[in-house]
């Protein structure tokens, strides 16, 4: 048996796996034995139960067993068809072939017994079925004496046939059954669960006696052991990453408020008590001598921007440069816009790299980097490019963090690495995620939570309107702006598209400055030239600009206090996420603001529910679970946006149960058996070799 559980046997190694298959397989991201036994079936079918003839309902996939009693071949004006007509005690159905070669019909001769699995249609005369499933009867005698199992139904790709996958599948746990595997989980935690190869052989070949919605809602214990593993591999992968980052050293920073006492002081607002319990903990771990690794959660306009700026001082009074890395351009234009407004009366250098920088000031912009000039550098993914180098960096924060991987941020915390020593890093996200989960998906991290907003900031009223009341809302918009406040019409597409029915933002304005003459207009989006989008935002928020059409690039990182109103046009296009990040974009001065959500009806259950918790709700972390159990683990806590969680089987909300008990089992399997968790790394996650050669 391979350490790797069959991680090292190409699938070419099982019987009639030639090139071509090898491929398809391939395509599903199947290419070990391994692999096909951890390709589970998305559901399954119940063949076993053979149904008569005169009970069938049309549209319904059923087992049907007779005698066939007619056998022919009928030229239809495309091409040959082979038509059986089998029987029973109720009746007649017809079998309908239009891939068949001359020994099929030799096969399908009159007098043999013969069971057919497909969807029923209707017939002229007869129930039919076109391109069934067969069995005969000569081809069942070996397995009668056999329990009878629920079909399993595989994902697959084109050219690949269920009958293949199974056949494939039969011959790995054949091997399997010949070859049984070391226990991965120490006794401590088998006890609970079956055995791999008793758990393997019940997923693919579940007995027709088994409560199949238990194994497919993840219940049943054979398939709870292999939630429990991928879990259980995951949260090691992580904290291998940080027990890896607790190995490597930093220069202790700790703050003597050289700058921190005049920035603070210089704050039109003192901080609330969440932001200081956070700064405090951040503190703290920057005057350790291990590179702090720290995780903020905060909700939309909970003040985690100071909270940035605070750790980035505290780094640059100690002789320390700062990188501050954001996913768009506008919020990195942002986030240059606040901190040069905030550090510059301190004398310190702050600069902006982005891919829209000219050739001569990117290079002046790398040339003051590399030579220290430049105490804070903010940018996009431009950070990551080689020739980027600083002096001494000493802290890395990351904004939004969701929209970068594992890799992206550790390729950068590595860049300010010199004479053994690495930079502190700070992450920080405005998406909020249910603790429980967030301490699954981000556990290489320590966490804080600003769950705090700041004083001032009044409730949003969220209203939800179909687009055929645009007239009432055109005029509360011009009510709004005629008594001195501002607003932002949020539209999803920048250019018409015929394929999908929203509003352009371009025709918009043109509308909008048609049927609202006296109010001034303009419009900022993704694709305009980096100093238009200041240019705009900087007028919009000195109060310049009345109304605001916009992208969804102003989903972050905008404050403008005076900006009351919001409405976001196609509000069914968007996630919940996503719109209280919008919505968090009003509300943030005195004034009584509201959200507008426009929608084109009529509305599917999914986007019937996004409103009504939209309405109900304006905390982030309730918001965060009611998104995912509307869509779902996979889809809000994706690959992209947790870094590289491409979970098989694992359901973040309906295994949520378990995450207590994996995280209490992580730590005893990385103290007590480091080499069953490397073991269960390179099971579930063969590919992260940064976790498992640590």
């Amino acid at each position: 048996m391979k350490s790797r559980f069959f991680g090292d046997l190409p699938l070419t190694s099982l019987s009639g796996i030639g090139s071509i298959l090898e491929k398809k397989f391939a395509d599903l991201g199947i290419k070990t034995v391994s692999d096909l036994l951890f390709h589970f079936p998305i559901r399954y079918e119940n063949r076993a139960a053979i149904h008569a003839i005169a009970d069938l309902t049309i549209g319904e996939q059923t087992t049907i067993a007779g005698q066939i009693i007619k056998s022919d071949i009928v030229t239809t004006k495309r091409r040959p068809m082979l038509i059986c007509h089998i029987q029973d005690d109720s009746g007649i159905a017809v079998l309908k072939f239009l891939n068949f070669n001359q020994g099929m019909r030799s096969t399908f001769s009159v007098g043999k017994e013969v069971t057919a699995y497909g969807e029923v249609k209707a017939g002229q005369r007869h129930f039919e079925m076109l391109h069934p499933q067969i069995q005969l009867k000569s081809l069942q005698a070996k397995s009668e004496a056999e329990d009878p199992q629920f079909t399993p139904i595989y994902g697959t790709t084109f050219g690949l046939t269920q009958h293949t996958i199974r056949k494939t599948v039969d011959a790995a746990l054949l091997l399997l059954k010949h070859n049984p595997p070391v226990e991965i989980l120490p006794p401590a935690l088998t006890n609970q669960f079956w055995d791999v190869t008793t758990a393997l052989f019940t997923i693919h070949h579940p007995p027709i006696t088994l409560n199949i919605d238990e194994l497919t809602e993840g219940k049943h214990p054979a398939i709870k052991r292999f939630i429990y593993e991928e879990l259980l591999a995951y949260h090691l992968s992580m904290l291998t990453i940080k027990m890896d980052n607790q190995k490597q050293f930093a220069t202790p920073l700790r703050a003597n408020e050289q700058l921190i006492r005049p920035f603070l002081a210089n704050l039109p607002f003192t901080p609330t008590a969440a932001q200081q319990r956070v700064v405090e903990d951040i503190f703290q771990d920057m005057a350790k001598s291990v590179p702090m690794m720290r995780l903020i959660q905060g909700d939309v306009g909970s003040g985690k921007t100071v909270v940035a700026a605070l750790a980035a001082l505290n780094a640059i009074e100690n002789g320390k440069q700062v990188a501050l890395m954001a996913p768009t351009e506008i919020l990195a234009e942002q986030h240059f816009i606040n901190f040069t407004n905030w550090l510059t009366p301190l004398g310190i250098d702050v600069d902006l790299l982005s891919g829209r920088l000219t050739a001569k000031n990117r290079a002046h912009c790398l040339e003051k980097l590399v030579e220290g000039k430049t105490s804070l550098l903010i940018g996009t993914h431009a950070l990551f490019v080689d020739k980027v180098a600083f002096a001494d960096l000493g802290l890395v924060i990351i904004d939004e963090q969701h929209r970068f991987g594992v890799n992206q941020r550790l390729s950068l915390w590595e860049k300010g690495e010199k004479d053994h020593l690495y930079p502190h890093q700070l992450i920080m996200t405005a998406t909020p995620i249910p603790r429980t989960l967030a301490m699954t998906v981000y556990a290489d991290l320590d966490l804080s939570i600003i769950d705090e907003l700041p004083p001032g900031r009044t409730p949003i009223t969220t209203v939800v309107l179909p687009n055929s009341r645009r007239d009432e809302i055109i005029d509360r918009v011009k009510q709004a702006c005629q008594t001195g406040r501002q607003v932002y019409w949020v539209c999803t597409l920048v250019q018409e598209s015929e394929a999908i029915d929203a509003k352009a933002a371009e025709l918009l304005v043109e509308e909008l400055r048609i049927l609202l003459p006296s109010i001034t207009i303009d419009l900022v989006h993704g694709k305009m030239r980096s100093e238009q989008k200041q240019s705009v935002m900087q007028r919009f928020k000195q109060g310049e600009i009345s109304l605001l059409v916009a992208t969804t690039v102003i989903e972050v990182g905008v404050d403008v206090p005076n900006a009351s109103l919001m409405i976001i046009e196609n509000a069914e296009r968007l996630g919940l996420a996503q719109l209280h990040q919008l919505r968090g974009r009003v509300g943030r001065g005195t004034a009584v603001s509201h959200c507008v959500l426009m929608y084109q009806p009529p509305l599917s259950k999914v986007a019937m529910a996004r409103m009504k918790v939209m309405r109900e709700s304006s905390d982030g972390f309730v918001i965060a679970q009611k998104d995912l159990e509307i869509r779902g683990g996979g889809e809000i806590l994706g690959t992209r946006q947790i870094g590289g969680a491409n979970f098989k089987i694992v359901d973040l909300i309906r295994d949520q149960a378990l995450i207590s008990e994996v995280q209490k089992a992580s730590y005893l399997l990385l103290q007590h058996h480091p080499q069953n968790a490397k073991s269960l790394i390179e099971r579930w996650l063969p590919d992260r070799e940064k976790y498992i050669n640590a």
